[in-house]
Formats: structure tokens, sequence, C-alpha cells
């Protein structure tokens, strides 16, 4: 029997994949449930199983786009698993150059060879500046490099020379491209403001430093910076939410929930899964989902219905070392908040100068929807929960909120 497999829709508004990868090869004997191929969509990159065992006839080669419910390839379902002494068929296709075609390549190498031929006195000054006789041009009888043509070729003093000076070209990805399509997007049809502050970590470093070996013992999860931050820009989306609104044509969408989005960065890029209901997870629960859909997004597995929806992102980019930016809105989302490194620098407190760990954060925002008031006390709200942790996001009560 011969098994017809058909693209599956990732998501409903996806019309069309694009073949990313081949994981097999066109006579392979395939296994039911194992992935195939990478397929792109314009939201994520998902790997495509086998439907059943059998000879494997790929229909699309890569890079095609292929629509929703097209066949990409044929199964074999009563071939014979192959033994493990017995060779797999792969087949591979056969490019035949003419003979003529030969010939004529042959007569330009040659020609090519010719006029690389430089003269006694060209030679010795090539030689002496160490410079490849085919990188110079000859005006001599059929093609010869003169004398002049050597010294013209010498470079001048400060001009680099030798390395590699190859280029590549490699077609952007379907999830690259729309990615591509959807910053401009934002940059072109939003009113884009960012402000920034900074906040002393000091708290949050010496609760971690307390608190992560029992967390981690108690839970298997470690004490990040993410599930703070994500606590209080769910408190602050509560405080002005405005923030956590969004525009539809002439109308304010405004969200009593936050589906906070979070940047994480997988094999194919940045992906930007969803922690849904975000304001009523604990310490310990938005560790937990942000590792479990980091390891989705990681092994590949992450699905469309997992990144839709967030009503507001965060995106850490102090992880690459990153001290400073203003990252651009998710849309249709309002609002992102940018997370930086953390470096101790000199502070004053109590009109002292202390050294203390500071994180520059960067909220970027939607002047359309939301007004500095607004943006500003948001972030403020944000920079006081994360220097207040205890009072602020854990109701003076470390243990409870731990869950320890």
């Amino acid at each position: 029997m011969i098994l017809e497999m058909k693209v599956p829709s990732p998501g409903e508004s996806i019309k069309e994949v694009e073949i990313a990868t081949w994981l097999v090869k066109n006579g392979d004997y395939v296994e039911k449930d194992q992935a195939i191929a990478e397929v792109d969509s314009d939201k994520a990159t998902l790997e495509l199983p086998a439907e059943a065992s059998g000879i494997i006839t790929l229909k699309a080669a890569e890079g095609d786009a292929v629509a929703v419910g097209a066949v990409v390839c044929l199964i074999d379902t009563t071939a014979a698993k192959p033994t493990s002494g017995e060779s797999q068929k792969t087949e591979s296709p056969k490019v035949e150059t003419p003979k003529a075609e030969v010939l004529k390549a042959a007569t330009v190498v040659t020609t090519t060879y010719a006029s690389q031929t430089p003269s006694p006195a060209a030679r010795k000054i090539l030689d002496e500046k160490n410079i490849d006789p085919a990188k110079v041009v000859g005006t001599g009888r059929d093609g010869r490099i003169t004398k002049e043509d050597a010294v013209k070729g010498v470079p001048s003093m400060g001009t680099p020379t030798g390395g590699n000076r190859g280029s590549e070209r490699t077609k952007l990805s379907m999830l690259r491209r729309k990615v591509a399509e959807r910053l401009v997007a934002a940059k072109n049809e939003t009113a884009m403001l960012t402000t920034f502050n900074e906040v002393d970590m000091t708290a949050i470093y010496a609760l971690r430093e307390q608190y992560k070996e029992e967390f981690k013992t108690k839970h298997g999860l470690g004490l990040g910076f993410m599930s703070f931050f994500t606590k209080a820009v769910t408190r602050a989306l509560q405080l002005y939410p405005d923030v956590n609104s969004m525009i539809d044509g002439q109308e304010k969408i405004s969200y009593n929930f936050c589906d906070i989005s979070v940047a994480v960065s997988g094999p194919k890029g940045l992906m930007v899964p969803v922690v849904r209901f975000a304001e009523t997870l604990t310490f310990r629960g938005v560790e937990a989902e942000i590792k479990r859909l980091a390891i989705r997004a990681r092994d590949g597995q992450i699905t469309v219905d997992e990144m839709t929806g967030g009503t507001f992102t965060i995106s850490n980019g102090g992880v690459f070392g990153s001290m400073l930016s203003t990252p651009i809105i998710n849309p249709p989302q309002s609002g992102i908040l940018g997370m930086h490194n953390v470096v101790e620098r000199a502070v004053v407190k109590n009109g002292q100068i202390v050294i203390a760990p500071v994180m520059f954060v960067a909220l970027s925002y939607d002047h359309r929807i939301i007004d500095g008031r607004e943006s500003v006390g948001f972030l403020v709200a944000v920079k006081e929960a994360l220097e207040n942790p205890v009072e602020i996001l854990m109701d003076g009560n470390v243990t409870k909120a731990l869950e320890l």
C-alpha cells in the first residue's frame, strides 16, 4: 500500500508551509512517528513525523512552499525493513554534462591559464611581493602579464591582501521572513517609544543566595530572575491596564488577564512562547512553565498555539551580555519589557556611595494607546517590586511565596 503523506495544518490561519530540511533521503526506510522533515510556517518551525513505516519517496524539495493538505511524500508500507547488514537504497540525482559543454569548459580553463602567464620581469615583481598571478589582469598579447601590469597589481601601502573574501547566499526561512515582516510592521505601524529605568538587584540577589538551594531541592527548579520579573510585570499590568491593551482598528481591547510572552532562544532562532494566566502563578509555577516552554522550543516541539495570544512580552537580552537596548513591540501587543545584564555599579544609598548590582530595564510601548504617565508609572512599579520583593511580591512571607 502506498500512503500519501499530506501537510497537516499547524494552525488555523496558516495556509502553507516551507520544507526547511529533509531529515531522511529518498528511498530510506522510515519508522512510524520518526521525524522525517522540519517545516517552517510563518510562526514556528515544526517537525513532520512519518505516519507509517516503509520506504519513503520525497515529493517536494528543501525550500519548496507547500500548501497545507498537499502531498509531500509517499510511504510504501508493504516494503520490508532492511536488515542490519543490508544497505538502504538512496537515490541521488544524476547530473550529466554534455560533451560539448565539457570541451567548452576545458577551453575556458586553458585560456584562463594562458592569460595568467607573466613575463620574466613581471614574474620577478610578483614573486617579490608574494602576489598570485591569477589576481592580476594581463594586458599583453594573449592576456600575458607585463611588467607594467605587475607593478600596477602590487597593492599600495595599507591595502588589505590575502584572507578569505568569499560570500554565501542562502534563502531566509519562512519563519525568519515573517519575523522580519512583523518587525518592520511594528516600526512602521506603531508610534513606538521607549522609556528606561534602573533596578537595584541587591534584594533579589540576597533572596536567591539564601533560598536557591532549598528551592531547587524542593521543586527541582532553579530560582531565576524570570519569576521575579514576571510577578513584577503582572502586578504592574494590573495597576496600569492600558499597557495590557491592544488597538484593533478604531477600538481598544483591554484584558483582565496577563498572558506573558517570554522570548527564548531556540535552534531556529528567537521564539516567543506564552505563559498563560501568569498573574495566577506562584514563583514555582512561573519557573516550571518557562522551563517547560524553553525545553519544547529547544527540542523543536513548540506549537503555534503555544506562541499565540500573549498580551505583553518580556525579553531578556542580558543573557547574551546586552547592557541596554530598545526592544521592538511584538504586534498586536502594545508593550515589551527589555531586561539586560547585571553589572556592579556605584550608587548612592542613604547619602553614601556603595557598590550594588544594577540592571537597566527598558519599556517600549505604543504611544497611540499608552500615554507617558502610564508607561513611566508601569516601569516605576516594576522597579519598586523588584527592589522590594519580600514586601511587594511575597506579602512579607518568603517561605510561603516560594512554597518551601
